[in-house]
């Protein structure tokens, strides 16, 4: 069966709630949410993300029943941590078969995940 754009749409919303929801319980952060879309100049799906030192962290939420578009989404995601002027820009991606908001996947590049183990802004790496 093939989903029409309101119910993509439906499956989004309920999807990038999951993920606020279950990050803001794993991490004990309740200024995690659910972002409110921004037109062309898009900052992301989740807001409330930080990095040890502070730094801004977006995240962009794709459920495309186990298809994985890695370049177009980091680019989506690069684009999107640009426009909130973040420091890390990561893809969530729905795992087929849970729901488990903590068995979803994390897709960013290196220089993203090298950002946010040193911790964002502070560091002097230029990375």
């Amino acid at each position: 069966m093939n989903r029409s754009r309101t119910s993509a749409k439906a499956a989004g919303a309920s999807f990038e709630t999951l993920i606020a929801t279950g990050l803001a319980d794993m991490l004990g952060d309740d200024r995690i949410e659910r972002r409110t879309k921004n037109g062309s100049k898009d900052r992301g799906d989740i807001t409330g993300v930080k990095t040890i030192r502070g730094g801004r962290v977006i995240l962009e939420c794709k459920d495309y029943g186990g298809r994985i578009n890695a370049t177009e989404w980091l680019r989506e995601a690069a684009v999107e941590a640009a426009n909130d002027g973040a420091t890390v820009g990561a893809v969530v991606i729905k795992k087929r078969g849970t729901r488990n908001a903590g068995e979803q996947m994390v897709l960013m590049s290196l220089a993203d995940f090298a950002n946010l183990i040193d911790g964002g802004p502070d560091n002097l790496r230029g990375y």
